[in-house]
């Protein structure tokens, strides 16, 4: 939570991550299996600028920037740099040259932030290391120039050159120690007083100084020693990568020596090259095409099958419907059976009642031949 609020991204962009191998430390290892989000973050604590991205939860990059740092641009969409403290070299492929620019730009301009930053907070050490340091010597110099009174310096005190014979004149009123005239300047000190006042001093002042150049310098080399020391194991390292890389150009020169002669087949080599070059872009391209016209069809294809479902339940509910009707077709068969069984009935009756009126008939024929016969013979 604490870093999430000290610590904002100030720039993001997009590319593919790799690290340099470990164990060759010539071939690119990818860390991303596709483009990720690489941001600057500022530490407003810490006063520095560092480079993540994450894969999922995975932290591919954490690297913070020094002054020392130097990114590369290697082609038109990639760059790499060195990092020392995570002892691998960064490399990061974009999507076109104005990302790959503008990132560089961005490196140059929080590398520059960071050296600002580093400078300033040496001055700050400087500033306060001064009044100690300032209070000891001074100190130590009026301890010297105190007359009458010899200090001995402990141990890791600030050791003063100023000695009783530079004090008590110039260069040609001192004299060798065995003189008697230098007996009798230190019998009687309260002769030289004046001088001896006047003297100490213009010579305060200008220790002062001289010492106050010392301790500008010796803060300057103390900073530059800890950079040093700090950056030595990077050279070191930097170093080897250096020599290997030297002796694979190296290597590579000599191959290159040995096969100078042989540029008429390089050539038909790189032309056949290119021409399969631009035979596998036709082909990548066809498969493109291809793959649409698939993905059409699949669409289509998934037209169809809805299409499918949708005739699937509609001849579902025909086939119900013929059900039904196949139920009724057969209860009116069976009625129409009955119908014609009843009517097949009704006109065996209609027949035996037509014999029967036939019979009847035939009888009244006779009856009435009988009766005209009767009639006749009276």
């Amino acid at each position: 939570m604490y870093r999430g609020l000290r610590e904002q991204p100030i720039f993001s962009t997009r590319a593919h991550v790799f690290q340099i191998d470990p164990n060759t430390k010539k071939n690119w290892v990818p860390t991303s299996k596709h483009a990720v989000t690489v941001s600057y973050f500022f530490d407003s604590t810490r006063n520095v600028y560092r480079i993540i991205s994450l894969d999922g939860s995975k932290a591919i990059i954490n690297s913070t920037i020094t002054p020392n740092m130097t990114f590369t641009k290697t082609s038109q969409k990639f760059g790499q740099w060195a990092d020392s403290r995570a002892n691998t070299v960064y490399g990061l492929g974009f999507s076109s040259e104005s990302h790959l620019v503008k990132f560089a730009d961005k490196f140059a301009e929080f590398k520059e932030a960071a050296r600002l930053a580093k400078e300033k907070s040496q001055e700050k050490m400087e500033l306060t290391s001064t009044p100690s340091q300032g209070g000891a010597v001074k100190r130590n110099v009026l301890s010297v120039n105190k007359p009458g009174k010899k200090k001995e310096s402990a141990p890791g005190d600030l050791q003063s050159p100023l000695t009783s014979e530079s004090i008590n004149g110039t260069d040609d009123e001192r004299v060798t120690p065995d003189t008697p005239q230098h007996t009798e300047a230190r019998a009687e000190p309260s002769q030289n007083a004046l001088p001896f006042s006047h003297s100490s001093s213009s010579i305060n002042k200008h220790w002062e100084v001289e010492l106050a150049a010392l301790k500008g310098n010796n803060a300057k080399l103390t900073a530059a020693l800890l950079e040093s020391t700090a950056n030595v194991k990077q050279w070191k390292q930097q170093l080897a990568a250096y020599q290997e890389e030297a002796e694979r150009l190296h290597k590579r020169v000599t191959e290159l020596e040995c096969v100078s002669g042989q540029t008429t087949v390089i050539k038909s080599q790189k032309t056949e090259l290119n021409q399969t070059i631009e035979e596998l872009e036709l082909a990548l391209k066809a498969k493109e095409e291809e793959l649409e016209r698939l993905k059409a069809e699949v669409e289509s294809a998934n037209e169809f099958q809805s299409q499918k479902d949708s005739l699937t339940q509609k001849l579902q509910d025909t086939e119900s419907r013929n059900q039904v009707l196949e139920a009724q077709l057969s209860d009116l068969e069976q009625r129409l059976e009955s119908s014609q069984q009843e009517r097949e009935a009704f006109r065996k009756s209609l027949r035996s009642l037509l014999e029967l009126l036939d019979s009847k008939i035939f009888e009244l024929t006779e009856l009435r031949d009988t009766l005209a016969k009767l009639l006749e013979g009276s």
